[in-house]
């Protein structure tokens, strides 16, 4: 189940509901390790990284930012 399928679910809301179209359409995104580390290495490693998938960097950058984010938003 992707992260806004979870958060839509834990709203009581459909997945294509007015509230979750106004949080994307406003830049509000949730997220876990699994989908920052794919962000991260889509960004910062793109198309000429020598590994295809996430590797153990990738997955320490997303807790450090998903950590950072958590602070800054509380």
């Amino acid at each position: 189940m992707s992260t806004r399928q979870t958060l839509a679910e834990a709203m009581h809301l459909p997945g294509d509901s007015d509230t979750m179209s106004w949080l994307h359409e406003h830049g509000v995104a949730v997220t876990d390790e699994d989908t920052m580390s794919r962000a991260i290495h889509d960004i910062y490693c793109g198309i000429t990284a020598d590994h295809l998938e996430p590797n153990e960097k990738d997955r320490n950058q997303a807790r450090d930012m998903i950590a950072a984010l958590q602070k800054h938003s509380t």
